[in-house]
């Protein structure tokens, strides 16, 4: 522990003039694609290299275990991500981001199908303008994916890139992507631990976990851990069968908003933020993650728009209304539903104020 208190909070510092070009670049075409926005959208993107800026900070680093310090990278500024060859955009055909459910989310059938809808009106306000499908929740066992008992942590954890397998031959024709999402700790090699998520870029497919997200994943408590004596086989996923799955609460639905639009972020090509306070900062551990900002920083968002073609203005009406609106999309209706169907669940958007404030003020500088 002394380590960590003998760490000094550090700021990542860049001048005006690197955020500057690093926003609206020196090429000549870019420049003036920039000036064709329209002058609130300006405005706001901007405030990335004004000093009197207080909607987006610099980053900070808190440790030596973050990721900055751990995972040298170079970073990507809008010029580097707009002529980045291998990147893939959105196609009039292929405009649809599907989620795929894999294993249950919720403790019961309700919660699972609300928050699964929570997590698509949300991927809608972030990714303006495209569409979010949901395909049919699958359990492990139609994968066919290798799992193990983790040695440290003793809970169950399933392959991740046999998951971005599966995905890719489930893909429908209009899909710009497809993300699987599970409740259930991914590994992507024998020798390695654990992983949040992994995505192919290429394939246009990904597959994140919020295991890790609950409350109690690292308390000795923890109900998910799995008893060493049952022998498991590769064939055996019965033993998933009465998995256990955290309490959905709204900071455990922040994460999976943060998780699941970051990720998608990379499959649009956006690498790790290293210029202000952003949601495509790379993050290594929990706290790092919870410190990221729930929106992107003007670079970001200015790739982003890029990538999808958004009004900025109505981007961010999309994600104040989801905030404010405490119900899923669509009340259920239909008789076949037994009576504890309906009711709907109220959407736990507390974790979210915060950040509704502060997209408020965004907005109001677009607006001004």
């Amino acid at each position: 522990m002394g380590k960590k208190n003998s760490y000094l909070m550090q700021t990542v510092q860049h001048s005006e003039q690197t955020l500057k070009t690093a926003l609206i670049s020196k090429n000549p075409t870019l420049v003036s694609q920039y000036e064709q926005l329209d002058a609130g959208e300006r405005r706001l993107l901007n405030k990335a290299f004004k000093p009197d800026n207080d909607l987006f900070g610099p980053i900070t680093l808190h440790s030596e275990s973050d990721w900055i310090t751990s995972h040298p990278e170079p970073p990507q500024d809008f010029e580097q991500f707009f002529s980045d060859p291998s990147r893939k955009a959105p196609s009039p055909e292929k405009r649809s981001i599907y989620i795929q459910c894999i294993g249950s989310l919720g403790n019961t059938r309700i919660i699972s199908e609300e928050y699964i809808k929570w997590l698509k009106g949300y991927c809608e306000a972030f990714f303006y303008g495209l569409t979010v499908k949901l395909l049919e929740p699958v359990p492990v066992s139609v994968t066919r994916c290798s799992f193990r008992i983790n040695d440290n942590t003793q809970n169950l954890q399933i392959h991740a890139g046999h998951i971005l397998r599966f995905l890719k031959r489930k893909k429908p024709r209009d899909a710009f992507c497809i993300v699987g999402i599970t409740m259930i700790d991914l590994y992507p090699r024998d020798s390695w631990n654990f992983v949040f998520g992994q995505a192919s870029l290429t394939d246009g497919v990904g597959i994140f976990s919020f295991a890790r997200y609950g409350s109690d994943f690292c308390s000795s408590r923890y109900e998910g851990k799995v008893n060493k004596l049952q022998k498991v086989s590769s064939s055996d996923y019965f033993v998933f069968d009465n998995y256990y799955i955290p309490e959905v609460t709204s900071v455990l639905l922040l994460r999976s908003c943060k998780t699941l639009t970051h990720e998608i972020g990379h499959i649009f090509g956006l690498r790790h933020c290293q210029w202000l306070a952003c949601l495509m900062q790379g993050s290594n551990h929990l706290e790092e993650a919870d410190r990221r900002p729930l929106d992107l920083c003007p670079i970001c968002l200015r790739k982003l728009r890029c990538a999808v073609g958004f009004n900025i203005r109505e981007r961010y009406q999309a994600l104040v209304k989801w905030i404010e609106d405490e119900s899923a999309d669509t009340p259920r209706v239909g008789t076949e539903h037994s009576q504890e169907d309906n009711v709907n669940l109220p959407k736990p958007v507390e974790a979210f104020k915060e950040w509704k404030e502060w997209i408020m003020k965004c907005l109001a500088v677009v607006q001004k």
